[in-house]
């Protein structure tokens, strides 16, 4: 783990929102001890917004928190100091429990957001040039996700059968040397000025002004295996506030909130 990581990790430990800071033996989902669900900044806490209006007709009284990377939100509730957290597919979840013997576990699935190949110098993934600079996600499945869609779309070849779990070492043909350049999921937006093309989550290009539908010069195809999930301490996996969380995220208002709202860039999974 780098230098920033084990702050982000440091700062999850120190949020305000842990238990301590809530009435004792409240329980949750009251407006003595909100249900708190972190998301990513964006699209997630957008859609995180129409649930926590959904969940108070039911009573169920949500806070969201949101979070600008993809490792503090798994840190935070391992940690207590979420309830639960709504920003990842499930090879991302699995990959982390596995690395960090995190104790979480999925309940439902919520949305799905293709990836993105943008350029602000190309139209097609054909047109980028040789020894381009191309920039993907750092973490190992958003990784290999971003690996095997430029592969679809002809910029080089990968190992036979390789899946999301692709690195670097799986590209055996490139030949026009295209150069990968691996960063932080959350500043690749940033950084897209700086290199010929880049990967991009769905949740992140949206924020930073990009529309998927519009602006991507590849994208996954709506039938995309990577489902974002609610995440929860394994401890809470039957719990009554678990099911109407559930209940509130996977209605009919959020299918139409979706399609009205992202016109067609965000696909329910439900």
């Amino acid at each position: 783990m780098n230098t920033s990581r084990r702050a982000l990790l440091g700062a999850s430990l120190a949020l305000p929102f842990a238990a301590s800071a809530f009435a004792q033996g409240a329980e949750i989902g009251t407006a003595a001890r909100p249900l708190k669900i972190g998301g990513t900044a964006g699209p997630h806490s957008q859609v995180l917004e129409k649930v926590q209006e959904i969940a108070a007709r039911d009573g169920l009284v949500l806070r969201i928190v949101p979070f600008s990377d993809y490792i503090t939100p798994n840190a935070a509730l391992a940690a207590g100091d979420l309830d639960a957290n709504s920003f990842q597919h499930q090879p991302f979840l699995d990959q982390t429990i596995k690395d960090r013997n995190l104790p979480l576990v999925a309940v439902a699935k919520t949305l799905i957001f293709p990836m993105g190949v943008y350029s602000r110098k190309h139209k097609k993934v054909s047109d980028i040039p040789n020894g381009a600079r191309v920039a993907i996600p750092n973490d190992p499945t958003n990784g290999g996700r971003a690996l095997m869609l430029l592969a679809a779309n002809g910029a080089f070849k990968l190992t036979p059968g390789a899946d999301f779990r692709a690195t670097v070492a799986d590209i055996v043909e490139n030949p026009k040397r295209i150069r990968i350049v691996e960063l932080e999921a959350a500043q690749i937006p940033r950084a897209l000025d700086e290199v010929e093309a880049a990967a991009i989550n769905t949740n992140f290009a949206v924020p930073a002004g990009l529309n998927p539908v519009r602006d991507a010069i590849a994208l996954e195809s709506s039938d995309s295996p990577y489902a974002n999930l609610i995440a929860v301490h394994r401890d809470n996996a039957n719990a009554p506030w678990v099911k109407k969380l559930v209940a509130a995220y996977q209605n009919d208002e959020i299918k139409t909130f979706v399609r009205d709202t992202f016109q067609g860039s965000v696909v329910p999974a439900f």
